[in-house]
């Protein structure tokens, strides 16, 4: 087993290792990766013996062991334990009615109280003020509705051990979508929730027009009004410039990509975005830590191919096993997610990843190579999930869908670049296919009221290298975060050690792109945008990643709200980013 950072061993302790009923800790990281390994290894029992079990046990608890690969957190924290909720991504449909209205939420608690999140599309819900036939009364509409979700989350803690994450949705033609997109304003409002706009083409496109726009009716489709496409749009922007929400979920790119059309419509993706489901669909995720995925010859780093092509042969078997061996809460999810049988494996250390490569993030070089890396991964994962089916057999829906007949495969979907907010905390490196947030920072409401602090390791080990380490450099990158302003470091490493306000939102745009290209679900990103960008910036970012067929776009603009995870510097209030700790 690898050596474990201290900010590693502080979040294991807080969330992960399993306790009496005293409270006090009884496993170790050591203990807690074998019960893992083990508790996913027993779903080779069912084709397969006791002999294939403990191979693969063996299997798993290398890559986890390693830090090489990491489960979504629910796994971490429940497999092998009396819980067994595995699953860290939901979505559960909204119907226009109260027994359907709270049935979702009881169903969201439980999901919650377990550890997973919840996305929820209220395009169901008739409007605000609208007739309530036979009752005399009025609809109080979605975002009344919302805030009750939102107070419910805030009581039930994800596992018992962190808050609940939601998404929530409303499609651009709703009536009450203007009372939606600025809801956050209002300080305090929807804190458990990221919401998202669900826009048409047909609405892009009206825009691109300056046309007019029309609200429809959820229910007997009538127009309701009529309203400037501009207008609306010039609200999501000023109030995304202003919040960082409402982000944009592009929901005709994503049911284009639907895996499974004869089933339904996908409305909604879960928390952060980077998972699009059907209704009662769960997703099980993963993450490849890259910064691992290297070799070293002749003094020059390289990708480590043949290691990494390994890694994604077992996660995808191990992301596959954790469907079987899951608790399901719900009947209809285990329905649908057994029916389906979607994975999500993704990766974090991109940016790590890059600066041991020595290769700048605001590049040419890195966006070529994230697409190179990417490509690869699909490409061993669905060959994995292939030569699963083999042995397996496909997924239960597979003649309903787009794989039918020509390619037998075991997973709907097998790809997916989530936030690794936490996970990447145990693995020690940056999360996702983020930049740097800062040289030095500290995150806080990871672990209740305490903070965690970190400077890059990296960033030491490079200065030490070069013969460039000095007392002064390190207490000034404590104070601030970054090297920008520090005159005695060269220009080459200047540029290989940019944080994420200090590279372009286009930059940071076509990474997301290039990963989005190959991958099957959908990319959860970040867009970091300095305290003086302007409602231009972020229009021009949101109509991009439309354009270019991303699948949703989010942004946060520093210091526009006051309540944020990851400060730059570890001895200054500078905010540097909004994101996802799930």
């Amino acid at each position: 087993m690898v050596h474990l950072s201290e900010n590693s061993l502080k979040i294991l302790e807080s969330r992960y290792l399993q306790r009496d009923l005293k409270g006090d800790i009884t496993e170790t990281p050591d203990q807690l990766f074998h019960r893992v390994s083990n508790a996913v290894a027993a779903a080779e029992l069912n084709q397969g013996n006791q002999k294939d079990a403990v191979f693969w046990a063996g299997q798993f608890y290398q890559v986890l062991s390693d830090l090489l690969f990491l489960p979504n957190s629910p796994t971490l924290m429940n497999a092998g334990t009396s819980r067994n909720q595995l699953s860290a991504c939901f979505v559960l449909p909204v119907e226009d009615n109260l027994d359907g209205i709270f049935s979702t939420l009881k169903n969201a608690a439980l999901i919650q109280q377990s550890g997973g999140g919840t996305g929820f599309n209220f395009s169901n819900l008739r409007p605000c003020g609208d007739r309530i036939s036979g009752f005399g009364g009025t609809a109080s509409g979605p975002v009344s509705f919302m805030k009750i979700f939102d107070e419910a989350t805030e009581h039930v803690k994800q596992g018992g051990k962190r808050r609940g994450a939601n998404m929530g949705i409303l499609n651009i033609s709703h009536p009450d979508i203007e009372n939606f997109i600025t809801v956050k304003k209002e300080a305090g409002v929807l804190r458990n929730f990221n919401i998202s706009v669900g826009i048409s083409d047909a609405f892009m496109q009206t825009l691109a027009k300056n046309g007019t726009w029309a609200l429809i009716h959820p229910n007997h489709k009538t127009v309701v009004q009529k309203i400037s496409a501009r207008k609306l749009w010039q609200g999501i922007i000023d109030s995304a410039w202003q919040t960082g929400d409402p982000g944009l979920v592009f929901l005709d790119t994503i049911n284009y990509q639907n895996p499974t059309p004869e089933l339904g419509t996908i409305e909604s993706t879960n928390p952060c975005g980077e998972m699009p489901l059907l209704p009662y669909e769960s997703c099980n995720l993963g993450s490849i830590n890259l910064s691992k995925m290297i070799k070293k010859g002749n003094g020059k780093i390289d990708i480590d191919w043949g290691k990494l092509a390994e890694t994604i042969t077992v996660a995808i078997r191990f992301l596959d096993n954790v469907i079987e061996v899951n608790s399901y809460i719900i009947e209809d999810i285990k329905k649908m997610t057994k029916g389906n049988r979607k994975i999500g494996l993704g990766v974090m250390g991109w940016a790590e990843l890059l600066i041991l490569l020595e290769v700048p993030y605001d590049t040419d070089d890195a966006v070529k190579l994230a697409e190179k890396l990417m490509s690869f991964i699909r490409e061993k994962a669905f060959e994995t999930s292939v030569l699963l089916a083999q042995t397996r057999g496909v997924f239960p829906n597979w003649s309903k869908s787009i794989y039918y007949p020509d390619m037998p495969i075991r997973n709907a979907t097998r790809t997916s670049i989530a936030p690794t907010g936490t996970i990447s905390i145990i693995a020690d490196t940056s999360s996702s296919i983020e930049p740097l947030f800062a040289l030095a920072f500290h995150r806080q409401h990871v672990l209740n009221d305490e903070s965690l602090f970190s400077i890059n390791d990296l960033f030491i080990q490079y200065l030490k290298s070069h013969e460039l380490y000095d007392e002064k450099i390190q207490e000034q990158v404590m104070e601030s975060g970054t090297i920008q302003n520090i005159p005695q470091i060269p220009e080459k490493v200047k540029r290989i050690f940019k944080t994420a306000l200090e590279i372009t939102p286009e930059w940071q745009l076509r990474h997301q792109l290039a990963f989005q290209e190959f991958t099957d679900n959908a990319v959860s990103k970040t867009i970091n945008l300095p305290e003086n960008a302007s409602t231009d910036d972020v229009e021009k970012i949101y109509s991009t990643a439309w354009k270019e067929k991303a699948k949703g776009i989010t942004i946060f603009r520093d210091h526009s709200t006051e309540k944020q995870v990851i400060h730059q510097g570890i001895r200054s209030g500078s905010i540097a980013c909004k994101v996802c700790t799930n």
